[in-house]
Protein backbone atom coordinates (compact mmCIF):
# COMPACT_ATOMS: atom_id res chain seq x y z
CA UNK A 1 0.00 0.00 0.00
CA UNK A 2 2.09 3.05 -1.53
CA UNK A 3 1.33 6.59 0.89
CA UNK A 4 -0.36 8.28 -2.33
CA UNK A 5 -3.52 5.60 -1.87
CA UNK A 6 -3.64 5.36 1.78
CA UNK A 7 -6.02 7.43 3.61
CA UNK A 8 -6.46 7.98 7.69
CA UNK A 9 -9.31 8.31 9.35
CA UNK A 10 -10.08 8.87 13.21
CA UNK A 11 -13.33 7.37 14.52
CA UNK A 12 -15.41 7.51 17.48
CA UNK A 13 -18.04 5.39 18.04
CA UNK A 14 -20.82 5.92 20.61
CA UNK A 15 -23.49 4.36 22.49
CA UNK A 16 -23.33 0.82 23.97
CA UNK A 17 -19.96 -0.38 22.61
CA UNK A 18 -18.38 -1.00 25.70
CA UNK A 19 -18.37 -4.30 27.66
CA UNK A 20 -19.79 -6.27 24.41
CA UNK A 21 -16.54 -6.93 22.43
CA UNK A 22 -17.04 -4.03 20.47
CA UNK A 23 -12.69 -3.23 20.51
CA UNK A 24 -12.53 -6.84 20.27
CA UNK A 25 -14.35 -7.57 17.15
CA UNK A 26 -13.35 -4.20 15.79
CA UNK A 27 -9.68 -5.31 15.87
CA UNK A 28 -10.22 -8.57 14.34
CA UNK A 29 -12.57 -7.16 11.43
CA UNK A 30 -9.70 -4.30 10.82
CA UNK A 31 -7.11 -7.13 10.64
CA UNK A 32 -9.33 -8.87 8.49
CA UNK A 33 -9.14 -6.28 5.63
CA UNK A 34 -5.73 -5.23 6.22
CA UNK A 35 -6.10 -2.05 7.52
CA UNK A 36 -3.50 -0.61 9.93
CA UNK A 37 -4.12 1.53 13.13
CA UNK A 38 -5.60 0.85 16.82
CA UNK A 39 -8.92 0.81 18.67
CA UNK A 40 -9.15 1.75 22.90
CA UNK A 41 -12.26 2.21 25.03
CA UNK A 42 -12.55 5.96 26.04
CA UNK A 43 -13.28 6.92 29.81
CA UNK A 44 -16.22 8.76 28.46
CA UNK A 45 -17.71 5.27 27.14
CA UNK A 46 -16.56 5.39 23.28
CA UNK A 47 -14.92 3.43 21.22
CA UNK A 48 -12.10 5.60 19.15
CA UNK A 49 -10.10 3.73 16.59
CA UNK A 50 -7.69 4.75 13.94
CA UNK A 51 -7.53 3.28 10.40
CA UNK A 52 -5.02 3.73 7.12
CA UNK A 53 -5.84 1.96 4.40
CA UNK A 54 -7.26 2.58 0.89
CA UNK A 55 -10.60 4.46 0.30
CA UNK A 56 -12.43 0.91 -0.12
CA UNK A 57 -11.05 -0.89 2.61
CA UNK A 58 -11.40 2.08 4.77
CA UNK A 59 -15.65 2.03 3.50
CA UNK A 60 -15.81 -1.29 4.73
CA UNK A 61 -14.36 -0.63 8.46
CA UNK A 62 -16.94 2.46 8.97
CA UNK A 63 -20.06 0.49 7.57
CA UNK A 64 -18.84 -2.25 10.02
CA UNK A 65 -17.91 0.08 12.38
CA UNK A 66 -22.26 1.57 11.87
CA UNK A 67 -23.28 -2.19 12.59
CA UNK A 68 -21.10 -3.75 15.24
CA UNK A 69 -21.49 -6.62 17.45
CA UNK A 70 -24.76 -8.36 17.94
CA UNK A 71 -24.79 -7.01 21.75
CA UNK A 72 -23.58 -3.43 20.86
CA UNK A 73 -25.70 -0.41 20.08
CA UNK A 74 -24.45 2.05 18.05
CA UNK A 75 -25.59 5.55 18.03
CA UNK A 76 -23.30 7.59 16.21
CA UNK A 77 -20.29 7.13 14.33
CA UNK A 78 -18.25 10.15 13.70
CA UNK A 79 -15.35 10.15 11.27
CA UNK A 80 -12.39 12.75 11.38
CA UNK A 81 -9.72 12.44 8.20
CA UNK A 82 -6.09 12.82 8.87
CA UNK A 83 -3.28 12.70 7.56
CA UNK A 84 -1.61 9.66 7.12
CA UNK A 85 0.99 8.72 9.25
CA UNK A 86 3.57 5.69 9.63
CA UNK A 87 1.02 3.47 11.36
CA UNK A 88 1.53 0.11 12.66
CA UNK A 89 -0.86 -1.88 14.67
CA UNK A 90 -3.50 -4.60 14.17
Amino acid sequence: MTHSNTICLRVFISGKVQGVGYRYSTVQKAQELGLRGWVKNRLDGRVEAIFAGTEPLITQMLQWCDQGTRSAKVTDVSVEKLEPPNISGF
